[in-house]
Formats: C-alpha cells, sequence, structure tokens
C-alpha cells in the first residue's frame, strides 16, 4: 500500500488539494457566520473571546498546504505529470543554443565580440599609460609600445567589415540558414515521433533520485530532444569559426616574434629581482592580451546580425511549439523553470528547495519503517520504535561500582586447575556492572525517542531544581544574593557557546547533550519561579500570617499557587528552546537524534530529508505545547479571570 502511494503520489495530490480548497472556502465562510452571530455577545479584549475558533484553525492549515503545494510544484505535477519532462526536453534546446547565445546580444547585453573589443582595448590603453615609469630602457619603450599599436591594429582589422574573411561569411551565413532550418523543423511539429519504450519505462516524476525522467515521454518532447540534438551539432561548429583575416597574419607573426625576442632578454639580463619582476610581468599583459586576440574570437557586429536574427526566430519558434505548457509553466511552476545540466534536468526556484508534501510524507514513511533490512529507519536505526531492554542495564545505571570494591572481603582466583568459583563480592560486582540476567522490559527506541528522552530528563531535572530554588530566591535575602549573581552569569552566554566545552568534558554521549540542556532550562525555571513568587501581593502574606500560618504553609498555600502561573510558562519556554538547543548539540556530534537526520542531511543537500526532519521537530513541539496549555488550563483555570 506504501509502495502504491509512494508511486502515485502525484494523483493522490490531485484529490488533496481539492479538499483543502474546498476546507479553505469553507472554514472562511463558516467563520464570518460564526463572527455574524455572536459580534453582539462578545467585546474586543474580553480572553474567552479567543477561546473555540477550530474553523480559523482549519483555514490556517488548509492555506499553508495549498501555499506548500503551489510553491513546491505539488499542484503542477499533480494536474500536468509530464509538464516537466516537457520543459526537460525545452531545456535541453536551450542548452544546446546556449554556446550560440553566448556571442550574441540574445545571451547578454552586448555581442562577446563588442565585450572583447572593448576590454582588450581598455587594458591596452592601462598598459601604454603605465609605459613611462616602467625600468626598460628607451629603446625597449619604443618597442613596446609598437607592440601595443600592433594588437590595437589586430582589433581594428578583426572588427571591420570589409577585412573580414570569405570564409567566415560564408560559414556564418551556413550557420544561419541551418537555424532557420531548425526553426521550421519546430514549426512542423511532433509529426511521426514517438517515445521509445526505454523512455516510458522511466520512474515517475519525483519518485527516484532522478528526479525528473532525462528521456522524452511524450510527442512535444521528442520534437524538442531532436531539435536539441540538431542544434548542439551546428553550435559545435559555430564555435569553430575564426575570423583570421590576412591582414592579421602578418601582425601576428611580427608581434608573436618581437614578444619572444623582449622575453629572451627578460631571462637573459641580469636585473634586480624588483625590476625583474616588473618587467616580466609587464610583458606577460602585452602577451596575455595578444594571445587573447590571435585566435580569430572577434568579429564585426554586422556580421553576426543574421546568425542573431537566425536565433530570434527560433526561440519564437521554440515557444510556439510549446503550445498550452506555456501557460501552464507561468500559473503552476513558479520560478526560472527547470535547468538542464551534464546528466539531469533539475528544479529551480523555489521547487529546488522546497520538496513537495507528498514527497516529504513518502520520505517520512521510509524512515518511519521499522524494516532496517529493507531500507527503513535511518543509518541502521529506526524512527521510532521499541526494544527489548535488560533490565540489569537500568540498575546498573543507578548502582555505583564501589559498593562492590567497599565489600568486605577479596575478589575470587582461579584455582589450580584453571577454574573460578565466583564468591559474594564477585557476585555483587556483577550486578553492579549491568553483568547478570535480571530479565527484559519493553522500551521505546530510535530517533525521536533519543531526541525525547535527552530533553525529558534535563527538562524534569531543570524544573526540580530550578523551581524550589527560584521560589527560595524570591522570599530569601541570601538566596536571592548568592546565587542570583552566579546565574545571571551564565544565563545570557548563548547555549552553543557551552556546547563544544561540555562536549569536550563529557563526550559525544547522552551525558553531555542532557547536561547542556539542563544548563538552558535550570536558568529559565529559576526566573520563572523567582519572578512569581516574589510578585506575590504582599496583603496575602500578611493575612495568611495574621491568620497563624507558618512559613511552610505560606509558601505551600499562598507563594507557590501564585507563582505557579509564571512557573507553567517557564516551562513551556523552556521546552523550545530546548528543542533548539538540542538539535543543534546533536548536529556538532551524536550519532542519533533528530539533530543528527538533519545535519547529514545538510551535508548531502537531502532538501526532503531536511524538511522531514524540520516537520518532527514542530509537530513535537506543537504536541508539548498542546500538553502545556492542557495543564496549565487544569491548575490554574483562574488565571485570566480577574
Amino acid at each position: 500500500m506504501l509502495d502504491w502511494l509512494s508511486d502515485n503520489r502525484a494523483l493522490f495530490a490531485a484529490y488533496i488539494i481539492p479538499i483543502l480548497l474546498l476546507g479553505f472556502i469553507w472554514s472562511i465562510w463558516y467563520g464570518r457566520k460564526q463572527s455574524r452571530q455572536t459580534e453582539n455577545d462578545e467585546v474586543f479584549g474580553d480572553p474567552v473571546r479567543t477561546k473555540g475558533g477550530w474553523f480559523w484553525a482549519v483555514c490556517g492549515v488548509c492555506s499553508l498546504f495549498l501555499v506548500w503545494f503551489y510553491f513546491s510544484w505539488g499542484v503542477g505535477r499533480a494536474y500536468f505529470p509530464d509538464a516537466a519532462n516537457d520543459m526537460c526536453q525545452i531545456a535541453k534546446l536551450e542548452e544546446s543554443v546556449g554556446p550560440i547565445k553566448a556571442s550574441l546580444p540574445i545571451g547578454s547585453r552586448y555581442y562577446k565580440s563588442t565585450l572583447l573589443a572593448g576590454r582588450n582595448s581598455d587594458q591596452l590603453d592601462i598598459l601604454e599609460a603605465q609605459l613611462a615609469t616602467t625600468p626598460f630602457t628607451d629603446a625597449e619603450k619604443v618597442e613596446l609600445g609598437e607592440l601595443i599599436g600592433q594588437t590595437k591594429a589586430l582589433i581594428a582589422n578583426s572588427s571591420d567589415p570589409a577585412r573580414m574573411s570569405e570564409e567566415a561569411k560564408v560559414e556564418l551565413t551556413t550557420i544561419a540558414s541551418r537555424i532557420d532550418a531548425l526553426g521550421d523543423f519546430l514549426d512542423a511539429g511532433p509529426v511521426n515521433m514517438t517515445p521509445t519504450a526505454e523512455a516510458l519505462a522511466q520512474p515517475k516524476w519525483g519518485t527516484t533520485f532522478t528526479e525528473i525522467p532525462i528521456l522524452p515521454i511524450t510527442e512535444r518532447g521528442v520534437l524538442f530532444e531532436n531539435a536539441s540534438l540538431q542544434a548542439a551539432e551546428i553550435a559545435d561548429d559555430f564555435n569553430k569559426i575564426r575570423n583570421n583575416n590576412s591582414a592579421n597574419d602578418a601582425l601576428i607573426a611580427d608581434t608573436k616574434a618581437r614578444i619572444d625576442a623582449l622575453k629572451e632578454v627578460n631571462e637573459a639580463g641580469s636585473f634586480d629581482e624588483p625590476v625583474a619582476g616588473a618587467r616580466e610581468a609587464y610583458v606577460k599583459a602585452v602577451e596575455r592580451i595578444f594571445r587573447r586576440l590571435d585566435d580569430g574570437l572577434i568579429f564585426p557586429a554586422a556580421a553576426l546580425e543574421e546568425v542573431n536574427l537566425a536565433v530570434s526566430n527560433l526561440d519564437a519558434s521554440a515557444v510556439s511549439a510549446q503550445g498550452g505548457l506555456r501557460i501552464a509553466d507561468a500559473l503552476f511552476f513558479p520560478g526560472p523553470g527547470i535547468v538542464k545540466s551534464a546528466t539531469q534536468c533539475t528544479e529551480q526556484g523555489s521547487a529546488r528547495w522546497l520538496p513537495k508534501p507528498t514527497d516529504v510524507v513518502a520520505t517520512f514513511g521510509r524512515l518511519a519503517n521499522p524494516d532496517l533490512e529493507n531500507g527503513g529507519g535511518y543509518r541502521g536505526f529506526p524512527l521510532l520504535w521499541w526494544d527489548w531492554v535488560a533490565v540489569a542495564d537500568i540498575v546498573a545505571f543507578f548502582t555505583p561500582d564501589w559498593i562492590a570494591d567497599a565489600w568486605p572481603g577479596e575478589y575470587a582466583r582461579h584455582g589450580s586447575d584453571g577454574s573460578i568459583e565466583p564468591n559474594f563480592k564477585d557476585k555483587l560486582l556483577a550486578f553492579a556492572t549491568g553483568d547478570v540476567n535480571l530479565g527484559h522490559f519493553p522500551m521505546l527506541d530510535g530517533h525521536i525517542w533519543d531526541s525525547l528522552f535527552r530533553v525529558l530528563v534535563a527538562l524534569g531535572l531543570g524544573i526540580l531544581i530550578g523551581v524550589p530554588l527560584g521560589l527560595f530566591m524570591g522570599v530569601s535575602k541570601f538566596f536571592k544574593s548568592f546565587f542570583d549573581p552566579l546565574i545571571e552569569l551564565y544565563r545570557p552566554v548563548p547555549p552553543l557557546a557551552w556546547a563544544p566545552l561540555i562536549l569536550t568534558i563529557f563526550g559525544i554521549q547522552d551525558d553531555g547533550k542532557i547536561f547542556l540542556l539542563f544548563m538552558v532550562a535550570f536558568a529559565i525555571m529559576v526566573i520563572s519561579a523567582r519572578t512569581g513568587a516574589s510578585g506575590v501581593q504582599l496583603s496575602k502574606i500578611r493575612a495568611s500570617h495574621s491568620l497563624g500560618a507558618t512559613d511552610r504553609q505560606i509558601m505551600w498555600t499562598v507563594i507557590f499557587p501564585n507563582a505557579l502561573p509564571e512557573i507553567l510558562t517557564g516551562i513551556r519556554i523552556a521546552v523550545g528552546v530546548c528543542w533548539g538547543t538540542l538539535v543543534a548539540a546533536e548536529m556538532l556530534a551524536g550519532t542519533t537524534g533528530i539533530g543528527f537526520i538533519e545535519n547529514i542531511a545538510r551535508t548531502v543537500s537531502d532538501y526532503e530529508l531536511i524538511w522531514v526532519t524540520i516537520l518532527i521537530m514542530g509537530v513535537l513541539g506543537l504536541i508539548f505545547d498542546l500538553i502545556m496549555r492542557w495543564v496549565i488550563q487544569k491548575t490554574i483555570p483562574w488565571r485570566g479571570m480577574g
């Protein structure tokens, strides 16, 4: 069943999206209806007014999922399942034509020849201006000035339409004709073009690591792939064209010989190191510009106009051949679209880092599968399952080894035959170290449980120690003056600043992570309890004394109940901060936990797995918060009713 849902996740989304849309519309209608019915019975600022409103929660959830489906291309995949493959073939054509467009103002604002001529001319002007301050002799400066002039002449000759070689003119005209023929090929449409059996057998979009099938699966896709193959051949021939006119041949040979002569002088001369370095750098700069110009890549701008027009017409033909795909692309595929790389097509924009909801569900289903041998779990560890835990291990955790050492007597020794007969001291040591069989009991296990365990233990210790201390700090001058500077000294320090030190002391096991979380929860609980205790109305304290209450009675019947709202609010805050700190600690060091999974997913850019961990943490945090809301409602129902 899960495999079928995974393979047909687009079909599943096609049914879910209308339900979400109907839920969104209905919740707005119902919410407005309820508001009109109760607007005369409620006043602004009444806390009771915020209760109920579950329909607005439905509205928020539906709108969130609809936005998620849209910007992750989930809507596009649900109703246009072949669109990505067609866009991939279009991207192939764009990739094939790319080398030609790079030389034209279609791919940029200027012709490539214009940029080459302008950039090299500017650099030659700079070198010419620096020539007077260089450590060359006067004769060498004249020589270099002539070399710069000859190099500028190369640019001028290559840019002159009258001096362009006839061979290059014919080749460019041929390229333009072939591009026009390619446009006609697209205009003719997919005549007698069908996908191959291999293409149709490819996995569906988004169901494997290769997200978008690379081979065309529609007639339109076959048309664009064939066009891309032809365009690649045209681009290869275009890149081989050189504007090697006869006027430059003599200049190139003469310039090269004179540059080589200057290099020989630099190598043979006995110059000081700074002088030698300056001479060598200047000659290299001239030679570098010359080598960029002697390969015939600068063409007259007018010579490329025919190719530029042909490529513009090809783009128009490609747009026309897309048909209704252009509308689907504009409406349901936000972002730059799809780009063809060396071996695959990839989604761009928000779809690149925002996985589709159904893909996240499929990834979560794979992680939640407890069958590790068949690909379940993560890194050989289940997401959340149960396992048999030895009772001896729990006993050993709470029983120190020194009890056996302190027991009178000696440990057993081997006899003359090599056998060992354990005595009571040996059995006590085995009990303290967990080397006995006391049975087993079921216990939760997995990445989620490891994270939950660390948070719950640290939070429990923080409440157990922090709340009493905070209460005493709120009523005792000694406790407040003694502990307040210590707590306020470490409380402002970010938890992650302590992480490297704590992990170094305790290692990467649970001890260090729990202690780090305890430090976070402890400070929050102390501050919350202290604030609640110090905020009790003095009239209640004096009234209790007047009625003969003891200090203990005042603490537990007056101060603690009045501080309870602050304490419970502190617990809610501590839960959230502990979650954030835990994930960061698990990312720094650890082999299990939600943060560990996210850290590995980050290193390999597995966005689906990253979002799964984010949602798991969000859901667990929401569950904790809902539990705390319920506890607050049951323990202090009077809050906000005064």
